[in-house]
């Protein structure tokens, strides 16, 4: 493995503990941290800054391209666990560098806050640097700068201002068009699992098709703006199920096909390579279609194919009739004892038996019934 400096970084920390960290933006980071794969095929976790546990230790070399069999390199991935964000980026080492005996390496980044395109810039700067000087040093110095200051510049490996990635752009950084373009009218499934705060579980072999699909879900929530609930990489493994299990609801991405036979996951399953969407029969009856479905199914399906309007168009379109729902829930809700709905409130306004089963199970999942 490649000489750490090992005396320099901890120079470094205790210079640094004394610094007041500067603006909210940059409170989100949590850690930098260096994974190596050396001439002879070994896997190494090799350096970090501040701190990582050995639990997200251990998933970060899952989640790592070089501990995979075969020699496919992912460049970039993300995904989370127990809040807990990461982003890793892959490079292969590539002459004329100060690493002599690695092959290949991974920067990780973990924060608080889902933002690809802002740690993957962020990466690829201290991927550059660590090329270059074969030391975590210049890559803890990178990291410290963003954390105090906001801004790493450098004139060979480029500048990073963390006030250019808004979170509100990360968040429309997906296609809404391509999800409907791919699923039609089934769309509408999704959409209702997303408003009840169901399951969704998404697979496909490849881990770039699945980070740049379900990203995308939340925003068929926008009034929650909640990315919480997306684990786009999660393997079948047991700590990461238990993490996913105490999630009340999610969209979870798997590469593994054996997912398909673990109903205890999902109430709905997401074949991508496939286009297929299936409900799970235990969440058949809250997922139950009728018109009101159509109509929003038939709004999504009209807005996204317009020629002229942008993905945050198409969302906004949708966001407009989900709070128009939700205000009508809420007024329901104003006329009842505690402001909570009850099903006999349901049942006195004779709404047709989907849309009364919606709206029962969307007032348990924004908390306006009453139990």
């Amino acid at each position: 493995m490649s000489h750490l400096g090992a005396r320099h970084c901890t120079e470094l920390q205790v210079e640094v503990q004394g610094w007041n960290m500067a603006g909210s933006e940059t409170q989100l980071m949590l850690s930098v941290g260096l994974i190596e794969k050396d001439v002879n095929e070994d896997v190494l976790w090799v350096w970090c800054y501040p701190s990582v546990s050995a639990e997200m230790r251990d998933l970060l070399l899952r989640k790592c391209c070089l501990t995979l069999e075969g020699s496919v390199l992912h460049t970039f991935v993300f995904g989370q666990f127990n809040r807990t964000w990461y982003y890793i980026t892959t490079v292969e080492v590539e002459e004329p560098t100060a690493l002599r005996k690695v092959t290949h390496f991974s920067t990780v980044l973990t924060a608080k806050d889902f933002n690809p395109e802002k740690y993957a810039a962020f990466s690829r700067i201290l991927c550059r640097m660590y090329s270059k000087h074969g030391s975590p040093v210049r890559m803890m110095e990178g990291y410290i700068a963003v954390l105090t200051k906001g801004v790493c510049q450098s004139d060979e490996n480029g500048s990073f201002l963390i006030k250019d990635y808004d979170a509100r752009k990360a968040y429309l950084a997906g296609s809404i068009k391509d999800v409907v373009s791919q699923f039609g009218m089934e769309t509408i499934i999704l959409y209702t699992a997303l408003m009840l705060k169901k399951r969704v579980v998404v697979y496909h072999p490849r881990v770039e098709a699945l980070l740049e699909f379900t990203r995308v879900l939340p925003a068929l929530t926008w009034h929650r703006k909640d990315w919480s609930i997306l684990h786009p990489y999660v393997h079948l493994n047991d700590t990461e199920l238990e993490a996913l299990r105490l999630c009340t609801g999610y969209v979870a991405g798997f590469v593994d096909p054996e997912v398909s036979n673990r109903s205890d996951l999902f109430d709905v399953y997401v074949n991508l390579p496939d286009s297929e969407i299936t409900v799970s029969q235990s969440a058949k009856e809250a997922m139950m279609m009728g018109k009101l479905h159509k109509d929003i199914g038939l709004l999504i399906i009209q807005s996204a194919e317009h020629a002229d309007k942008t993905d945050g168009q198409v969302i906004k379109d949708i966001s407009l009739k989900t709070k128009e729902i939700l205000a009508n829930l809420v007024s329901l809700a104003e006329e009842c004892e505690d402001s909570k709905i009850t099903l006999e409130t349901l049942k006195q306004r004779h709404f047709p038996s989907a849309t009364e089963n919606f709206l029962f199970h969307l007032a348990a999942a924004e908390q306006l019934l009453k139990i």
